[in-house]
């Protein structure tokens, strides 16, 4: 797997230079945070790239904006989420729009789920309402 997140590296460091806005704007907070959490971004996890990572948590934060509503799109994240949590992951999909509109929340949600280790955060497919996993309005963590 280190040979994996090797290989990540260059593309991972070229992304934090392309952020999008929604990923400008949280990674402002948590870099920031006051929590006593060491977050990174643009993390390479085995194959993938993480938005965002807390090591020491094992928690991914994902930022899914218009591109991931797709069925191809949802089957890859959910594919890619599965691994993950082989690895011992936890993964916090977030939205672009939560991001813009309800940014104090989504805040208290990666501080909350930093803060209890040992809960386990659904697999992505059945946790929540997100209009890309099949329900209505809500949050995807």
């Amino acid at each position: 797997m280190r040979c994996k997140e090797n290989r990540a590296r260059p593309l991972a460091k070229a992304l934090r230079g392309r952020m999008p806005k929604a990923e400008v704007i949280l990674w402002s907070r948590l870099r920031r945070n006051g929590h006593g959490f060491r977050i990174r971004r643009q993390h390479p996890v085995g194959p993938y790239i993480a938005d965002f990572a807390c090591v020491p948590g094992r928690l991914v934060i994902e930022v899914d904006g218009a591109t991931h509503a797709s069925d191809k799109e949802v089957a890859y994240d959910n594919g890619r989420d599965a691994y993950l949590y082989r690895l011992g992951w936890r993964v916090m999909r977030i939205r672009n729009e939560d991001i813009y509109r309800n940014l104090d929340t989504v805040l208290d949600a990666v501080w909350a789920a930093l803060h209890a280790p040992s809960a386990h955060l659904q697999p992505a497919a059945s946790m929540g309402t997100s209009p890309a996993r099949g329900g209505g309005e809500g949050k995807v963590w």
